[in-house]
């Protein structure tokens, strides 16, 4: 037992000299350490059109990752719902949970996951794509997802019954995510666990909390509130290769706020050796303390003290160490080794 529970968000990183089947190879084996090391879940984000990042698809990684795991919960976070039809999702991890059943988790986000030409693209569907009916979509979902189904109403009078799958005997775990009041106070009124986005932005997280927890309506399935904090962390033998390792995720996310041209993960001796950028520097500097970077007993501290300044019930570590330029492709180390200390340190 971890404690606090801890569980994973996964982007699939592609760092330079890796192909995307490498990025998964290497992502379904932490998945398999994190199932080891007792993780409560998995999740897979969904981004598009980015060099760096191969989670464009969380059901095709997410179905990978759960015949490949034993007990942790494999799930999204999240599905960007503006970007799909309600049925198309619903039918996705309905098939999954049939699956794996008790394992599967829907997160939901509104987000785009990209830059505006490929959001266009995304959402040529039509109404379907309507990001002010968020709130009716997540509730066609939770109905189409149940063993009853929902019911459509045509123009003719009649009644459609619609299911995502026949015979369901469990249904996923939906949750909302976001790092808004939009987000939290959705989740409060469906009675939903939430999710706070702090590895995105930790701005407004207290807020968001308070509102959630004030305004929550129990449900059946919830009849108290939940809630999970993102976090980036990488953590080493030593603060110093922390440190290291962390160099080329944080230069990346600097390049994304900057507005500059994405490209593949460097590696750490690339990031290493690249000449100082003070706007960077500067980008860097304001990111670095929402961050975990550090040895495994200061680090497990930090997560712990995390945990219970904002009461969650769970924190879903992102673990972002870069990896040396000698590494198997295939392979993440440094982000397993993360894991690994971590749950050492956290163990009950």
């Amino acid at each position: 037992m971890l404690t606090p529970r801890l569980s994973v968000l996964d982007l699939v990183p592609v760092r330079s000299g890796q192909s995307s089947g490498d990025a998964v190879a290497a992502s379904v084996a932490l998945a398999q350490v994190a199932d080891r090391l007792g993780f409560t879940r998995y999740w897979f984000a969904e981004h598009h059109n980015m060099p760096a990042v191969a989670s464009t698809t969380p059901p095709v990684l997410i179905a990978a990752t759960a015949a490949r795991t034993e007990r942790i919960r494999v799930g999204s976070g999240g599905v960007m719902l503006p970007n799909h039809a309600p049925l198309v999702v619903a039918e996705q991890f309905a098939a999954l949970e049939a699956l794996a059943p008790e394992r599967i988790d829907l997160g939901i986000g509104r987000a785009p996951g990209s830059d505006p030409v490929i959001t266009q693209l995304l959402r040529i569907s039509g109404p379907t794509a309507d990001v002010d009916r968020f709130p009716d979509h997540v509730a066609d979902i939770l109905s189409l997802l149940s063993p009853d189904g929902a019911t459509l109403r045509l123009t003719s009078g009649r009644e459609y019954p619609i299911q995502a799958t026949p015979a369901a005997t469990s249904v996923p775990e939906l949750w909302l995510l976001g790092s808004s009041d939009y987000s939290a106070r959705l989740a409060a009124e469906l009675g939903l666990p939430y999710v706070f986005a702090n590895h995105f932005s930790g701005e407004g997280l207290e807020r968001a909390l308070e509102l959630y927890r004030s305004e929550y309506r129990p449900s059946e399935r919830h009849p108290t509130p939940q809630t999970i904090l993102t976090l980036n962390a990488v953590v080493s033998d030593t603060a110093d290769e922390a440190e290291q390792l962390a160099l080329p995720q944080l230069r990346s996310m600097a390049r994304l706020r900057l507005n500059r041209p994405m490209r593949p993960l460097e590696t750490v001796d690339e990031a290493l050796a690249a000449p100082r950028d003070s706007d960077a520097d500067e980008v860097i500097a304001r990111m670095r303390p929402r961050w975990v970077i550090a040895d495994a007993d200061a680090a497990a501290s930090a997560v712990r003290t995390l945990a219970e300044r904002h009461g969650v019930d769970e924190v879903m570590i992102a673990p972002v160490a870069g990896a040396r330029a000698d590494e198997p492709a295939d392979a993440a180390s440094g982000r397993a080794l993360t894991l690994e200390l971590l749950a050492a340190r956290l163990a009950a």
